[in-house]
């Protein structure tokens, strides 16, 4: 493949579209190996919470989180139930859409979050950050964004 033939992937453009989705997989993998290992959380959970604990009044619709999370309705309704089972998070109807509910994060959910970060810190930076050395963080941010909002 040549730089010259816009038609094709250089060598580096093609290892690199080819690592994309193994390394977020792996990723996700790891986040969640550490937080199942150390917490007893799924990285799903700890999502939610996060999320959860960031919005106004610690409440949003469950849509709201559900796209927030990058997941489904039914697989962020599934989550906010074993949250829900374990006093972290209550589900309430929206008294602005009757057919809609909310997820509300408890005191209790904020403290395992709180309990829980540290974890999720040192396992970010462990498979990620240290991964990055030489790379400039800001830039690959920024093209994360511009990705994302893309899409």
């Amino acid at each position: 493949m040549r730089d010259d033939d816009p038609s094709r992937l250089t060598e580096d453009e093609q290892r690199l579209i080819r690592a994309l989705r193994p390394a977020m997989a792996a990723l996700m993998r790891a986040f969640d190996d550490d937080l199942q290992r150390f917490q007893r959380m799924s990285h799903a959970e700890y999502i939610a919470l996060m999320f959860l604990s960031e919005a106004p009044g610690r409440t949003m619709r469950l849509s709201d989180l559900a796209e927030l999370c990058q997941q489904s309705a039914s697989a962020v309704g599934r989550t906010v139930k074993r949250l829900e089972g374990e006093g972290l998070v209550r589900r309430q109807q929206s008294v602005h859409d009757a057919r809609s509910f909310n997820a509300v994060l408890t005191e209790a959910g904020l403290a395992r979050l709180a309990e829980a970060g540290p974890v999720h810190v040192a396992s970010v930076r462990r498979h990620f950050f240290d991964q990055l050395e030489g790379v400039d963080r800001g830039k690959l941010a920024l093209a994360f964004q511009r990705i994302a909002q893309k899409t």
